[in-house]
């Protein structure tokens, strides 16, 4: 069978690496997001989907807007049986929908979480499990008939770059299943009354203060690949552990000081600060930044 690929980070790499393995599914194209400055040397970097596809020789496409009427025309010209999109970024138009079969991959059970931000959200709301829904795409956000889902557990303490390594893994099965026994599923339609939507992370979704450990905990295992939790001074905690959930405390008042770490406490409940990162410097243990900042216990970190 030939397929059109869309898709951009690493979640999707895994699934294209995947099809790319199958001996009975040709990639025809792809089509990713155009490539971008990254760091502070601003370095113009492809999507890791670009890359392997052209490690495979596979045509690459990255139209700034997928809907615009040239790009339309020239995707309509490549013969395929199925498109795949998985974290591509872009909303597909009506004209491609109908050109083949669209099957959408999607890292959370539908239809909670349609959007942008499904494994985060997952992580932030504290869930104890997610999963990938296969669905036939239509032109609303992550709305299409249900073809099937596959769960998984989350552990309370993963973060979220192992949560999308194992949710790509699980996407990248689900992926050949369907396809290769697609007459054999019956589509299913989303209930509407129990959908929610999570929306694209921003930097200052990450901005945190000592209120409540639960919830800066969460956000600390959704941001951990990006944009990492950070206090409004710009000091980045980037190796935290959540000890207790119940105690009432002086926000952000450190309560105990050890030799790789220290207890904080938070409005409700405490947390363990292993390492941080102040801001335009390294990351470095809590232990050399207090000391370089003179603080002791019962002063606030900040």
């Amino acid at each position: 069978m030939k397929i059109i690929f869309m898709g951009t980070p690493s979640y999707a790499e895994k699934i294209l690496q995947r099809l790319l393995a199958e001996k009975n599914m040709t990639v025809v194209a792809v089509y990713t997001q155009p490539d971008k400055e990254v760091g502070r040397k601003k370095t113009v970097t492809p999507p890791v989907v670009k890359t392997l596809a052209l490690e495979n020789s596979i045509p690459v496409y990255q139209p700034k807007r997928l809907r615009d009427s040239e790009v339309v025309q020239e995707l309509l010209k490549i013969e395929c049986d199925f498109i795949i999109v998985a974290a591509y970024g872009q909303i597909l138009p009506l004209e491609i929908l109908q050109h083949a079969t669209c099957i959408n991959l999607h890292a959370s059970i539908l239809p909670k979480y349609r959007g942008a931000s499904p494994i985060q959200q997952a992580l932030l709301n504290g869930d104890v499990r997610t999963g990938i829904t296969a669905m036939l795409m239509d032109i609303g956000l992550d709305t299409g008939d249900i073809i099937k889902i596959d769960e998984i557990e989350i552990n309370q303490t993963e973060l979220s770059e192992s949560l999308f390594d194992r949710l790509a893994d699980a996407a990248s099965d689900l992926t050949v299943d369907v396809l290769n026994n697609f007459e054999s599923y019956t589509s299913v339609k989303q209930d509407n009354s129990i959908s929610s939507i999570c929306s694209k992370i921003e930097k200052k979704d990450a901005i945190v203060e000592f209120d409540n450990a639960v919830v800066l905990y969460n956000k600390y295992r959704a941001f951990s690949v990006w944009p990492s939790v950070n206090l409004s001074s710009g000091l980045k905690l980037i190796k935290i552990e959540l000890i207790e959930d119940s105690s009432k405390n002086e926000s952000g008042k450190i309560l105990k000081i050890e030799k790789d770490f220290i207890i904080v406490g938070c409005s409700i409940g405490t947390l363990k600060i292993i390492e941080v990162q102040p801001e335009s410097k390294n990351r470095m243990s809590v232990i050399s930044y207090i000391n370089g900042k003179r603080l002791s216990l019962a002063d606030t970190l900040s």
